[in-house]
């Protein structure tokens, strides 16, 4: 696995607004507090979410790229884009993988963090469709795509985007989980984050809490100390 000095920059690819925050801002917020710049890139603006059918769906859109905006702000993370695909009805297609292959050829980052491709029977709403299309694309983008210079040429004859090789992938949210964060000293950060999807939160204090039980029971499985919370990843090296 690569040392955080080595990556340079890291790009996080996610499906949804707030899936960054559910999965890995305690992480992310580790990175940025030791100089490393990271940015986002979401698949879909979020605008199926939320209860309140009398907001319509281009404004909760925006509502939901507002929010993502601002909570990517509590950990240190002040570069987003917004591929703007319909939420719920993300498929891992040849045009998505082009288009994150753009953004990895564009941001040249050293490591991907994204969604796994894998359905994960013991946290079943991990696991939905969106978070599964985006995760094989994204790895699909990762290798060949982005790399291969004969992959979608016009990237590199028309845009001038030259290939990248990325050089190691971290996967949230996978069943294959073999790499434990400690996040205790930021899961105020990412509660606070998350706190800023007030169009998705019902009760934020119930969130907080089961943020914490999540957190707890992810470090104990890791074998962190008593009292330690964690998020987890699969990390595959690629380059």
């Amino acid at each position: 696995m690569l040392d955080d000095a080595e990556v340079g920059l890291i790009l996080v690819i996610a499906a949804h607004p707030d899936d960054v925050d559910f999965g890995s801002a305690g992480t992310i917020a580790r990175w940025t507090d030791a100089g490393i710049d990271v940015r986002y890139c979401i698949v879909t603006d979020g605008d199926a979410g939320g209860s309140d059918r009398s907001v319509s769906r281009p404004d909760m859109a925006k509502l939901r790229q507002a929010e993502q905006t601002a909570a990517a702000r509590q950990v240190g993370v002040h570069e987003l884009r917004f591929l703007g695909y319909p939420d719920g009805r993300v498929e891992a297609t040849l045009e998505l993988r082009k288009d994150l292959a753009r953004v990895i050829r564009q941001v040249q980052p050293g490591r991907v963090v994204c969604p796994s491709p894998d359905r994960f029977y013991a946290r079943l709403g991990a696991s939905h469709p969106d978070h599964r299309a985006v995760g094989s694309a994204a790895l699909d983008a990762v290798y060949p795509d982005a790399r291969n210079p004969f992959a979608f040429p016009d990237l590199l004859n028309d845009e001038k985007l030259e290939p990248w090789t990325v050089r190691e992938v971290w996967l949230s949210a996978s069943p294959g989980a073999d790499h434990f964060v400690d996040i205790t000293d930021t899961v105020e950060r990412k509660i606070a984050a998350l706190t800023e999807h007030a169009s998705q939160i019902a009760d934020p204090a119930e969130l907080a809490a089961r943020i914490r039980e999540w957190g707890t029971r992810i470090a104990a499985a890791g074998g962190l100390p008593e009292g330690h919370l964690a998020e987890a990843f699969q990390v595959l090296q690629t380059g």
